[in-house]
């Protein structure tokens, strides 16, 4: 079962309240996503910090529900 890509901006909105999250499927599959995500939460950290804290907010859907995630994070810019 496919994962929809308001579903996967939900769970990252509720991880991450204040990002602005970007979500676009590449195939038209609900399979193969690109995602960009900002947020505050992300200053200081690394990028693969940053990764993680996504696939931590879809909660295990990656690799069941969503097969892939062309991912994008990056911090606010002052």
């Amino acid at each position: 079962m496919a994962m929809e890509a308001s579903e996967i901006a939900r769970l990252i909105k509720e991880a991450l309240p204040d990002a602005q999250v970007t979500i676009e499927d590449l195939r038209g599959d609900g399979d193969h996503y690109a995602a960009q995500v900002i947020s505050a939460a992300f200053v200081g950290k690394t990028r693969v910090q940053q990764h993680q804290m996504v696939y931590e907010a879809l909660r295990g859907g990656m690799g069941d529900k969503l097969h892939a995630l062309a991912l994008q994070t990056s911090a606010p810019k002052a």
